[in-house]
């Protein structure tokens, strides 16, 4: 009888090693994910609070245009862009965009509403195919009451986001259109970086897009490009936009 009550038929303990097993390897990999690509906070926890951030951690794979969160949703989630792209934008008049930020990998954002205790006031939806961690804020602002090191961390992104928006505010009200798509075009080849050609920004942009971020109509930004390209400061092959003359461009985003 003692054989029996503690003998397991060889299906269930197979199936429960390898559940188990897969488990384990799943949370092993996620772990090296999160160590490798969120090294900035990984490095100031302790283990207690690293066993806290794996546990809580989620993945998520959004299509291009996808909705991440909407403007006046409550704000539940860190997020952290691991691979691909997102914007950051705000509807405006006529349903047209304003893109306010772009983020590219790994950066985190979707936090700054749930400090504000504020719903969000803007949207974020994918600009390619792109997966995303996210971590419940409830956790985050555990961990934050105990860890000051943490705590640090956010106040210094949120002081670096406040000091970028002041600039666009200043650039997107003083200077003139060529200067604002000039500035555009310098931002998202310092955000992006080049091709391998040293000279293709690395993120292809429908026309509307670039004015959106400009704070243009998609006329103007068209007719702008095709300005830049007749100056041969710029190559244009679809969505592709090659800077030539960089020089030239830096001084007409800096002097608008």
């Amino acid at each position: 009888m003692e054989i029996e009550q503690f003998f397991i038929p060889l299906p269930y303990a197979v199936k429960h090693y390898c559940t188990t097993f897969g488990e384990m390897i799943k949370k092993s990999t996620l772990e090296k994910v999160i160590q490798n690509d969120l090294a900035d906070i990984w490095s100031i926890l302790d283990g207690n609070e690293k066993r806290r951030i794996v546990e809580n951690f989620t993945t998520h794979t959004f299509k291009k245009n996808q909705i991440i969160y909407a403007e006046k949703e409550e704000p539940e989630y860190l997020w952290c862009l691991l691979k691909g792209k997102v914007k950051l934008y705000k509807d405006g008049i006529g349903g047209r965009q304003q893109i306010l930020r772009l983020i590219r990998p790994v950066q985190y954002f979707g936090y700054r509403a749930y400090f504000a205790e504020e719903p969000y006031v803007s949207t974020a939806s994918a600009f390619e195919a792109s997966v995303l961690g996210s971590i419940p804020m409830s956790v985050v602002k555990d961990l934050i009451q105990n860890n000051i090191k943490l705590a640090w961390f956010f106040i210094h992104e949120l002081s670096r986001n406040l000091g970028g928006s002041d600039t666009k505010i200043v650039n997107l009200t003083q200077k003139h259109i060529r200067g604002r798509l000039a500035e555009a075009l310098i931002a998202l080849r310092e955000s992006y970086g080049y091709e391998d050609d040293n000279s293709t920004i690395k993120i292809y942009m429908a026309r509307e897009d670039l004015a959106n971020l400009s704070n243009m109509t998609t006329s103007n930004a068209i007719r702008t490009l095709s300005g830049f390209v007749n100056e041969k400061i710029l190559i244009v092959d679809g969505r592709r936009i090659k800077i030539i003359n960089e020089a030239a461009i830096r001084k007409i985003s800096k002097f608008g």
